[in-house]
């Protein structure tokens, strides 16, 4: 199951997005707005989530959540964007890196 995150969740939503994947959580983080979507088997489903809620394409940006070690990791096949600089499915670019890993660990730091 997928959830729209601005705060941390709660147990049962760690364990719903936990279900595809049983130690990571795939997430999309919208830079702008500073949310989440989390949860799903791929990050497009994230992305698409997001999209309908008024998200704009350019502010997403695919990474991986680790409960256990509160790891982030910036891999994701929506990442591909060689119009905006980034022409891997890792996020190059040291800044969109931060403000990535900064929502995440404002939605998740601590959550278990």
């Amino acid at each position: 199951m997928i959830h729209i995150l601005q705060s941390q969740p709660t147990p049962e939503q760690i364990n719903d997005m936990l279900k595809e994947y049983d130690t990571m959580i795939k997430i999309v983080v919208d830079i702008r707005q500073r949310i989440l979507a989390g949860g799903g088997e791929m990050h497009s489903d994230c992305e698409a989530v997001l999209l309908d809620n008024g998200s704009e394409q350019d502010d997403l940006w695919g990474a991986n959540w680790y409960p256990d070690g509160q790891r982030v990791e910036f891999e994701s096949l929506i990442n591909i964007r060689p119009r905006l600089g980034n022409r891997s499915i890792l996020i190059q670019s040291e800044e969109l890196r931060q403000k990535v890993e900064s929502v995440t660990r404002e939605v998740f730091g601590g959550a278990a």
